[in-house]
């Protein structure tokens, strides 16, 4: 299997909120809320680090989850974020220039 490498689209509205993400699809204007999962995703999404290096880092040690089927459901996920444009999807790391999002607590 390929890598691959996630990038947030620029122009999407984004808000950090309690944990989860608010986004609005530049698409269709589509209001979005990410679980935590889905917003851990989208916060690494920075076009350099690949998707099963995300998951390993940063979701399986937050959750009790084995590797490939963490995987398995984030490029699920990245799939179908990417279809209402708030990511977009490369086998080869995208020039994003967006920093990863830390979460605030």
């Amino acid at each position: 299997m390929s890598k691959l490498y996630l990038s947030r689209n620029p122009k999407v509205a984004a808000r950090a909120l309690d944990g989860e993400m608010m986004i609005m699809s530049a698409k269709d204007s589509t209001l979005f809320t990410l679980n935590r999962t889905a917003t851990i995703l989208w916060q690494a999404a920075d076009g350099a680090t690949a998707l099963d290096e995300i998951v390993q880092r940063r979701i399986c040690t937050v959750f009790d989850i084995a590797a490939s089927e963490a995987l398995t459901d984030a490029e699920n996920l990245a799939r179908e974020l990417a279809n209402h444009e708030i990511l977009q999807i490369s086998d080869a790391p995208i020039q994003s220039g967006l920093p990863v999002m830390t979460e605030k607590r």
